[in-house]
């Protein structure tokens, strides 16, 4: 969504952000500081320049430690004997459970995210504050994970390990550093151009319209992901 600036509109009568949050009551203040921390991720939104460009890049590395953290459970399929352990081919279905808990973890972020970016724009009086990235954050997820999980048919098939390692879904996914730059910079394009509907989201309420318009510049950035393989780039 296209951000609002911090200052507001020129008047003599009009109260300015800091003195609306400074007559905010203490009670208030404090109930919104969780909320405001988590839209501004943890304080990148206050950043001076480009606050959106490094929401996504923290949108980049949760998809990536997410990625490199992951274990799977012991193959069921494996044995063993004197001459050593069998290793048996595994279905691709076995290994492709972690593409839910990237959904799981993308709803949990998203439904965070509005809560927080509500309560963050009612306490700064501001449509879309430019310090909320929340919206990037979720946006840059759902790209890699529409671009890069969720094609199971793009990942290695029938692998040969009793267990995953840190970072193997990375080799076996499209999460190497190609696709994440490409997802990085498809995403920043589609979030700054706001192909339809895009735009049009932003008119929904709250912070349903500070994160609408970027899970849909998040779609067709993933799409792009799709095209950019097919093309074998």
């Amino acid at each position: 969504m296209t951000k609002e600036t911090d200052r507001p509109p020129s008047g003599e009568n009009t109260p300015s952000t800091s003195a609306l949050s400074s007559a905010a009551p203490a009670n208030v203040q404090g109930k919104a500081r969780f909320a405001i921390f988590v839209a501004t991720v943890a304080g990148l939104g206050y950043l001076p320049r480009a606050p959106g460009t490094f929401g996504s890049l923290a949108g980049l590395l949760l998809a990536l430690l997410t990625s490199c953290l992951y274990f799977a459970p012991e193959d069921p399929h494996t044995a063993r004997s004197d001459f050593g352990d069998f290793v048996f081919s595994v279905p691709p279905w076995y290994f492709n459970h972690f593409g839910w808990e990237y959904i799981f973890l993308f709803v949990l972020v998203s439904t965070v995210g509005v809560w927080a970016a509500t309560r963050a724009a009612e306490f700064w009086q501001q449509k879309d504050p430019s310090r909320v990235v929340i919206d990037e954050v979720s946006g840059q997820f759902l790209t890699l994970l529409l671009g890069c999980g969720i094609p199971i048919w793009w990942q290695i098939p029938d692998p040969r390990y009793a267990t995953m390692a840190p970072g193997f879904i990375i080799m076996r996914s499209l999460l190497n550093w190609k696709y994440l730059l490409l997802g990085f910079i498809l995403f920043r394009v589609f979030d700054i151009w706001k192909p339809f509907p895009a735009r049009q989201a932003e008119s929904l309420p709250g912070g349903w319209g500070i994160m609408a318009d970027d899970w849909i510049a998040a779609i067709y950035a993933g799409l792009g992901l799709w095209a950019a393989r097919a093309l074998g780039l």
